[in-house]
């Protein structure tokens, strides 16, 4: 065989292999921050379970990273990571690209001190409000306009006392860690106010592609047959998809 010959076929062969592994990828790296109870870096928790009964059972095997959330997003940016876990519908413009299915929803609460007023939808405007880099809740959340980040949850309950902030915004699982840390709980209230839908966010690439329409596949049969029920059942976390 010609040189030239041996050159097209490895070529061929080359690009066929490329497009089958395009097609089927055998592994998905998902960054996720650790959330209790849904994320824990030994690959525990409520959200790994749910991935690994979408992908698993197709031969993508889960490969999982634990960073800051903000971290998780650039990751997959730059192509390091496939996905992450925990993103609102469009958080993230640059870069990704969502499935038509989320996974869980997130039951958005309040923190503050028990002598503020209750907190509503319709009144979180008034207020000075905090929550984690990233969270991006100004966009899901109506007339929000005073309102400051921070990258640890650990001095949540020190701005509140010392009246720097009214009141602190998270996942309700979260608002409730936080609490727990408090030395006098009583003094605090947690005010349910809605529920936000949360996603996979995949890397914008044909791979990340592939691996959202498997995703979105999987999903229309695991809610069909209420395969994924007994996962959050056996979590002790609310079933979105009724």
């Amino acid at each position: 065989m010609g040189r030239c010959c041996r050159w097209l076929l490895w070529l061929v062969i080359s690009v066929a292999s490329g497009l089958v592994y395009a097609a089927e990828p055998a592994q998905i790296r998902i960054a996720s921050e650790t959330w209790e109870g849904h994320t824990h870096a030994d690959g525990s928790g409520m959200a790994w379970e749910i991935f690994r009964a979408v992908f698993e059972p197709t031969g993508v095997q889960l490969d999982i990273q634990s960073v800051p959330y903000t971290r998780s997003i650039g990751l997959v940016q730059r192509g390091a990571a496939d996905a992450w876990a925990g993103s609102y519908l469009n958080e993230v413009t640059q870069g990704v690209f969502y499935p038509r299915w989320n996974y869980d929803a997130d039951q958005i609460a309040a923190l503050g001190l028990r002598d503020k007023p209750i907190p509503s939808l319709d009144s979180l405007g008034e207020y000075r409000l905090v929550w984690m880099r990233g969270y991006e809740y100004q966009r899901y959340l109506p007339n929000l306009r005073q309102y400051r980040e921070v990258l640890r949850r650990s001095g949540i309950l020190g701005m509140l006392d010392m009246g720097h902030v009214d009141f602190y915004l998270d996942a309700l699982t979260e608002v409730e860690d936080v609490l727990s840390t408090a030395s006098q709980p009583e003094r605090y209230r947690v005010t349910q106010l809605t529920k936000l839908p949360i996603y996979l966010g995949f890397a914008d690439t044909p791979r990340g592609r592939t691996l959202a329409e498997l995703f979105d596949k999987r999903m229309d049969s695991l809610v069909a047959d209420g395969s994924l029920r007994p996962i959050f059942q056996r979590w002790q976390q609310p079933y979105p998809f009724d």
